[in-house]
């Protein structure tokens, strides 16, 4: 199955290439293009994975209709109904493409947690804290913590993003901001995983991107996708151990493996790698929207 790991659109206005998506400028809106490519230890693979723009754009659009609650971006992912500049471009653009409103990004990710995990494990393991958090003691890794928390940190375009204090987050944002962010973003992981439950999945953590528009403060980019969040099957979740997540996981277990010292250029995927993960992330999508990925 082919991938797309490049957009272009001769005639297009090109704004940005992320890790995954690129952004174009369509005067008024933008629109943004889900490619196939996947990172892992902050390099991106030469291999794509089949279907991941897709999955991650209507798995964004099915949470930005469970979550409606606090505005966001969204304009139409509807083919048909998009400019007459775009249409000789289907192919690349149908199923993994949306239009957006116009945004100016704030410049910290809203992590939550409800679960401790990763880094903020690795870090309580050693100090008995988590992104400022001071926690209970006796905490096992994946553990559920007694509340969520709002672990906001800085926005890399390359490498690691940075945790931040709730401290540094009000200098960054302003108080009034800050709490609006933290709101929210406990608010969705919240609903979210009220959703998630009914679908036998938890989710550990998550991030989300918000930003101003004519004033107003709105959810932007991807909403709990794998990329974003880590899922677990509740039926294999237990505190003290690392359940399988709907993730990436293959990727990270498969460069485990090699003599690579994670730096560019990545080494290419084998097909098994690329098969089982493209199956992750589409069964994702299929048990929390309920829905079956559009045949390709």
């Amino acid at each position: 199955m082919s991938t797309l790991l490049e957009c272009q659109l001769p005639g297009i206005k090109k704004l940005r290439s992320g890790k995954v998506r690129e952004v174009f400028d369509l005067g008024e809106n933008l629109l943004v293009v889900a490619t196939d490519r996947i990172s892992a230890f902050d390099c991106i693979l030469p291999t794509g994975i089949p279907r991941k723009g897709e999955v991650l754009t209507q798995m964004t659009l099915f949470w930005y209709g469970v979550l409606d609650f606090v505005p966001n971006h969204f304009i139409t992912a509807r083919f048909e109904a998009y400019p007459e500049a775009l249409q000789p471009f289907g192919e690349q653009l149908r199923g993994r493409s949306m239009i957006v409103r116009k945004a100016s990004p704030l410049p910290v990710e809203c992590v939550a947690r409800g679960y401790i995990s990763g880094s903020a494990w690795k870090e309580y393991a050693a100090t008995g804290k988590a992104c400022g958090f001071q926690l209970p003691t006796g905490l096992l890794q994946s553990s559920r913590l007694p509340e969520t928390l709002f672990t906001p940190a800085t926005k890399a375009e390359t490498g690691h993003d940075e945790n931040i204090t709730w401290h540094q987050c009000r200098a960054v944002l302003g108080d009034e901001l800050a709490l609006q962010v933290r709101h929210h973003t406990v608010e969705l992981y919240e609903h979210g995983c009220a959703h998630a439950s009914k679908a036998g999945l938890l989710i550990a953590d998550t991030k989300f991107e918000f930003g101003m528009a004519n004033g107003e403060l709105i959810l932007i980019d991807e909403c709990l996708t794998p990329d974003s969040s880590r899922f677990w099957p509740a039926d294999g979740w237990k505190p003290g151990s690392n359940p399988p997540s709907y993730d990436k996981q293959f990727v990270r277990d498969y460069l485990e493996t090699l003599d690579w010292d994670k730096t560019p250029p990545a080494p290419p995927l084998p097909e098994e790698v690329v098969r089982k993960t493209s199956e992750k992330y589409i069964e994702a999508y299929e048990k929390l929207s309920g829905l079956k990925l559009p045949a390709a």
